[in-house]
């Protein structure tokens, strides 16, 4: 949910089972799941948006979305008394044996724990109480582990990490480190807790190095400034102050909630930081072994040339194509001229040419398609870009709360304002009248995801709504082909979701994981 708008301030089958479902339930994909899904290569769904890249992209073919399998909260004190949940949730993850990895917060305003539930069932198989501490922002940051070479990943108190050394094993042993030094935070475990803080989602690349943004709140006995740290596989840390790595003493941190991405060949790194709440900011490409910075741009709304606006409210992070575009989503600038929907800016990969950009993106991270999923497509594009599309009422807008397929290499006059925009290949809207504008009759509920999943195998995209069910977005006929009711619906910040290895599909609503499939 967007809290701008009036609204308020506010995962064991083995691939040859998805094989056969591909074969008898959608036998035009089941030569392509072959070739696409090894059968001695389990998929995952490791991280924020399924890979470095965060594309998006599911490795196995979903399951219909046919009924509720299994259902686990998020939030064990989620604020549902106020009529909206302003919580960015972690994503969920899935272990290449099929154990789900659900983060959840246990207490009112903070405290959390990570848990592993076996995929079938849902049973509980292990969980791991994390001492992580939130930094203060008006959605509440995601807490966001990730899966590592078999481990799990996740934020702890004063900047450090917990490993537990197997993803699987419900016995596995949890260790601690930290990037300026392990023992450095034993030997004063208050003052770090209390003035470092992780807030970002923890990214972690092929061979088990580990990114992520962090905020110093106060003084500490290694004197630290906010900023992105690395901890290598072999546990030594380092980092770079955000002022230092985009040469702006006006920078102040790493983005809140915006996950590091990697380059397809993860060298490189990419992340935003920013000045303050609401302030301006830079997409900045990082040399990911020694964080040294490589190039920057200045964050910009594209129809007004003004410095966009970068809230702390958002979770967009950068979304690398498959010919090494970036793109990432920021707050458009006067506000709310764009309805509040934003932009998605689109960068070459060395961060030297402004391309085209999207018409929202302000809180969304963007899924790529490729372009042969969309039959009425006939473009040149290898690939498109699957993002929101709302127009947030009350904000300028007229409600109608889309979805869209774009082509990142053509134009069209923007609906709002008329500057050149990526043309719109498919749009979809939502069909739940929004109650709340009756006086615009065509209004409907919003798309709450911050990253959605598609589905290369069927040819869709799984979608979450704020009225509480689950679609599937077909993009050969565009058209809601499936939909499964989760809840009665609820204001909500955007939510992930996630198609595990056994084609089960995970959305989360009204603070619940549910787990959806044949």
């Amino acid at each position: 949910m967007n809290n701008l708008t009036t609204r308020g301030y506010y995962r064991d089958l083995p691939i040859i089972f998805c094989l056969f479902f591909v074969a008898v339930v959608a036998p035009e994909a089941f030569s392509q799941s072959l070739a696409a899904t090894p059968a001695t290569t389990p998929a995952s769904w490791p991280t924020h948006s399924h890979d470095v890249q965060h594309s998006g992209v599911s490795s196995v073919p979903s399951q219909p979305l046919a009924r509720i399998h299994w259902q686990t909260p998020v939030d064990l004190q989620p604020p549902l008394d106020s009529g909206a949940i302003f919580i960015h949730y972690g994503s969920p993850l899935i272990t290449t044996n099929n154990t789900v990895v659900v983060p959840v917060k246990t207490g009112a305003n903070d405290t959390f724990r990570v848990e592993g539930h076996d995929a079938r069932t849902g049973k509980l198989r292990w969980f791991i109480n994390s001492d992580y501490s939130v930094p203060l922002a008006g959605f509440m940051p995601g807490f966001g582990p990730t899966l590592s070479k078999d481990k799990v990943i996740a934020p702890a108190a004063g900047g450090t990490v917990l490993v537990r050394q197997d993803d699987d094993n419900p016995r596995a042993a949890v260790t601690r480190v930290a990037f300026y030094g392990t023992d450095n935070f034993k030997a004063n475990r208050r003052a770090f807790s209390d003035n470092v803080k992780i807030n970002t989602p923890i990214t972690a690349d092929r061979n088990g190095n580990l990114y992520f943004g962090f905020i110093v709140l106060g003084s500490t006995p290694v004197p630290l400034e906010s900023g992105l740290a690395r901890i290598g596989a072999n546990g030594t840390g380092s980092w770079i102050a955000a002022s230092v790595a985009s040469g702006d003493p006006g920078i102040t941190k790493v983005d809140m909630s915006c996950a590091p991405a990697l380059s397809k060949n993860e060298r490189q790194l990419y992340v935003g930081v920013n000045s303050s709440d609401f302030g301006y900011g830079y997409l900045l490409q990082l040399d990911a072994t020694t964080l040294q910075p490589i190039n920057k741009v200045l964050l910009k709304d594209p129809a007004s040339g003004n410095l966009a606006l970068i809230p702390d409210d958002s979770s967009a992070t950068p979304t690398v194509g498959p010919d090494g575009d970036v793109y990432f989503g920021v707050l458009e600038n006067p506000f709310p001229s764009h309805n509040d929907r934003g932009w998605l800016l689109h960068f070459s990969g060395n961060l030297k040419r402004t391309k085209i950009p999207g018409s929202f993106g302000w809180d969304d991270t963007a899924s790529v398609v490729d372009a042969s999923l969309v039959p009425s497509y006939h473009g040149t594009s290898s690939y498109l870009l699957m993002t929101k599309y709302n127009n947030y009422a009350g904000r300028g807008g007229d409600g109608v709360n889309k979805l869209a397929i774009l082509d990142p290499a053509t134009s069209m006059p923007d609906p709002v304002l008329g500057n050149p925009v990526m043309t719109e290949v498919l749009t979809i809207n939502g069909v739940t009248p929004d109650s709340e504008f009756p006086f615009l009759p065509n209004a409907v509920r919003e798309w709450c995801i911050n990253t959605a999943a598609v589905d290369p195998f069927t040819r869709s995209v799984m979608a979450n709504s704020e009225d509480g069910r689950l679609y599937r977005w077909d993009l050969t006929t565009n058209s809601f082909s499936q939909v499964i009711t989760l809840t009665g619906g609820i204001g909500e910040a955007y939510t992930p979701t996630v198609i595990g290895n056994d084609g089960t599909v995970y959305a989360i609503n009204r603070a619940v994981l549910f787990a959806i499939g044949r």
